[in-house]
């Protein structure tokens, strides 16, 4: 039988139910909220993988598009790479729930959720986490710290635990954190400027909510949970690590304190393999154990190096940040550029603008978003840290460092209304020693400003560690990569002068506890602010101009009525004018044409050519028009693009006129005025009262006498052509018809020249 509990988390409940679904998994459950469901299983291999000395844990979010009732767009119709909304919530599943299984395991662990069901009101993602915790509890997986995910919004200053995408777009912040029952394992955060004060109050808020579902856990695990499997735990052995301590801890602390990486990496490669060969005969065939030994001790005389004597390995003090340098518009046709230099990290941003239309489209479970006009994008080549290795497409890394920059930058960008553009920044890491992805949010704001966007205030981002030793511990600014490795925290902070757009915390230890994060925070806020004076002194405010070479965008506002007039039949008409100007046009349902074009005369030349269609014609105006079509009986102009009118035969000119062609040829442009517009909207042109009557001429009766007719034949009633004609029937045709015959239409039939 199933076994369900529940929770209550503000006006919402969060069911976990096992023993229905996926029996054979380690543990299996379904979290259910609202109208949104995600099975979450938890599996663990029957023997430790071999040759590792990590623990080989994944996690993985499977996005089934059926869950919202959609079929996938493109040829093919099955589920294939990951979504960005996929790869971050794989990220937010592992990152809190890796420090805390038993040290040492090396089974292979694998964390598969599937989202079944998902409403538009209760988000996936953070029961998704929630589900992992429950599934690891009843599984027979050693898991012993439960945790759970809740997301806090806020609207209108009050906060909202597990909104809505909705209301959280609506409101300023955008808050997930995963804890224990006692203290915070991992925070992810999108806000607009909220000051570290209300960032703690959210914590709080949030931590209330978390017992209630770790409680819920702890209920289901009790009444459906397995036994706990034993399994083998790969620890360094004491005596190994005394060993090397004993001998060589003066060495290894010297060896740390190089400031330069390459040569402390090096040095320390180099110490390691002595090391081992030294101590080698006292442990014969350990070589391997001494080598993570040599590893713990370092990691031991780096972190007592902190907290005993206050120095880094670079030579730091505990709140100093690297020497920092910028440069801006380095690239001569990129759109924008910027080179953002701090201690051995370095990275190359550039900005690139585009029409609306290109956009990035979204087809995922957030059915809430459609397009992105923002995107940034991060590349991490393996020259920057000096390795080889072969290039493939952007790692789970790579996507979650660049989709924390774009959401650091994304709340200081304009509104479309008064921005219309498409922003593509790219950040290349040419050289990394900790905290690329702030590097990137530098960069990137920097790469913007030059382009000329007009950025609210400019964005600055920091990386924090932390070192702890029972209850002493130390918070450190600007964590390098040897830091950041051997420490217990990695807490990324961005944002203005005037509060956070964005936060990233992953730990190593149990948690932190609220002291702690403010403090980290406090000592964040003073590092931005020292990395912003050095931005401003390069960039004090964005470009007033674009790049040359960047496109212009011009808009009109028609009525929606018109916007078929504007495509055309097929899109023929939009797509002469983009062919004629070289202009990009995406036009809005609400009537708002973007026209944009690198040359400026382009896109005046389309917005013109709009202005034409859209406006209205009326009777007695005059236009240059293109002759565009010839029958007997008259010539079509067009006189504004896509509209056509009719000059009749007789509204040629004053004379009489026996053949179209002998006034008027295809492609001539000729001034015509409109005379008449009949209820279907066909439109009557005329050129006789535009032309001057030759001296002499007078104007021709709309039908002369028949003494006057060129010989040709008898007529039918006033009928042009030769031979006979039945009664009343138009257009040339040669040959005598028995009266009233029913003849072919003019078009249908080859003209005749006169005799």
């Amino acid at each position: 039988m199933p076994t369900v509990v529940e929770a209550t988390l503000g006006e919402a409940t969060v069911s976990i139910e096992t023993g229905r679904v996926a029996k054979q998994a380690g543990g299996a459950v379904l979290i259910r909220s609202g109208d949104t469901v995600v099975l979450v299983t938890a599996t663990a291999s029957q023997e430790p993988r071999e040759g590792v000395d990590f623990f080989p844990l994944t996690c993985d979010f499977e996005e089934r598009m059926y869950a919202v009732g959609r079929i996938p767009g493109g040829r093919i119709k099955r589920e294939g790479r990951p979504s960005e909304f996929a790869v971050l919530t794989s990220r937010l599943i592992d990152r809190p729930i890796r420090p805390l299984f038993p040290t040492g395991l090396r089974n292979e662990v694998q964390i598969v959720a599937t989202p079944l069901s998902v409403d538009q009101d209760h988000p996936p993602d953070v029961l998704a986490v929630t589900g992992a915790s429950a599934a690891l509890a009843v599984s027979d997986i050693p898991f012993p710290n439960l945790i759970a995910a809740v997301r806090v919004g806020r609207v209108d200053g009050q906060f909202i635990i597990n909104p809505s995408w909705a209301q959280a777009e609506e409101g300023d912040l955008d808050l997930v954190v995963a804890g224990t029952k006692t203290s915070v394992v991992m925070m992810e955060a999108g806000a607009k400027e909220v000051t570290e004060e209300d960032l703690l109050a959210a914590l709080e808020f949030a931590q209330e909510h978390i017992r209630a579902l770790i409680a819920a856990q702890e209920e289901l695990a009790a009444k459906a949970g397995k036994p706990k499997r034993d399994f083998p735990s790969f620890i360094v052995d004491p005596e190994l690590i005394d060993a090397v301590r004993e001998r060589e801890a003066t060495r290894i602390r010297e060896a740390i304190q190089e400031p330069d990486k390459a040569a402390r990496e090096a040095g320390l490669q180099l110490l390691r393999g002595e090391i081992v060969a030294e101590l080698a005969p006292d442990f014969p065939e350990r070589e391997a154990e001494l080598s993570e030994a040599v590893d713990k001790v370092i990691k031991e005389e780096l972190r007592a190096l902190i907290l005993d004597e206050g120095k880094r390995p670079d030579g730091r003090g505990v709140e100093e940040v690297r020497p920092i340098t910028a440069e801006v518009s380095l690239l001569p046709r990129t759109h924008g550029s910027a080179l953002f230099t701090r201690g051995q990290t370095q990275v190359l941003a550039t900005t690139t603008l585009g029409s609306p239309g290109e956009g990035q489209k979204l087809e995922g479970l957030e059915l809430a978003l459609e397009q992105k006009h923002f995107m940034l994008y991060y590349n991490f080549p393996p020259y920057s840290v000096g390795e080889t290795r072969v290039l493939r497409g952007p790692g789970r890394r790579e996507i979650g460092h660049g989709a924390l920059a774009e959401r650091a930058l994304q709340p200081m960008l304009p509104p479309d209304s008064e921005f219309p553009y498409t922003m593509r920044v790219v950040c290349e890491v040419l050289e990394s020693n900790g905290s690329s992805s702030m590097g990137s949010v530098c960069a990137g704001c920097l790469a913007l400003m030059d382009a000329g966007v007009p950025m609210r205030k400019p964005v600055a981002g920091v990386a924090m560690g932390l070192v702890t030793r029972g209850d002493q511990y130390v918070v450190l600014t600007d964590i390098q990569g040897m830091e950041d490795f051997t420490g217990d925290m990695d807490f990324k902070v961005a944002g203005t002068r005037d509060g956070i757009t964005a936060i990233q915390l992953d730990i190593k230890i149990e948690g932190l506890s609220m002291e702690m994060l403010a403090n980290a925070l406090a000592q964040a806020k003073r590092g931005r602010m020292h990395i912003l004076e050095k931005m401003v002194d390069v960039l004090p405010a964005p470009r007033e101009e674009l790049s040359e070479y960047a496109p212009r965008i011009f808009i009109l506002e028609i009525h929606p009525d018109k916007i078929g007039e504007v495509i055309g039949p097929g899109g023929k008409i939009i797509k002469k004018i983009t062919a004629e100007t070289g202009a990009t046009i995406d036009i809005e349902q609400d009537g708002r044409v973007f026209i944009t074009s690198v040359e400026a005369a382009g896109g005046e030349m389309a917005r013109k050519m709009i202005d034409d269609i859209t406006r209205d014609v009326r009777v007695g105006e005059t236009y240059l028009g293109k002759v565009v079509g010839i029958q007997s009986f008259g010539a079509f102009i067009e006189i504004l693009p896509g509209r056509e009118g009719m000059v009749h035969i007789s509204e040629l000119a004053h004379r009489r006129v026996a053949r179209v062609e002998d006034v008027v040829k295809i492609g001539d442009e000729v001034m015509v005025k409109v005379i008449d517009i009949d209820p279907q909207g066909k439109i009557k042109l005329t050129r006789k009262g535009l032309l001057e009557p030759v001296e002499g001429e007078a104007a021709a009766p709309a039908e002369a006498p028949r003494g006057e007719r060129p010989s040709g034949g008898q007529r039918g009633g006033g009928q042009r052509g030769g031979g006979q004609r039945g009664g009343g029937q138009r257009g040339g045709g040669g040959g005598g018809r028995p009266g009233g015959e029913e003849r072919p239409s003019a078009k249908f039939r080859p003209k005749e020249r006169r005799g």
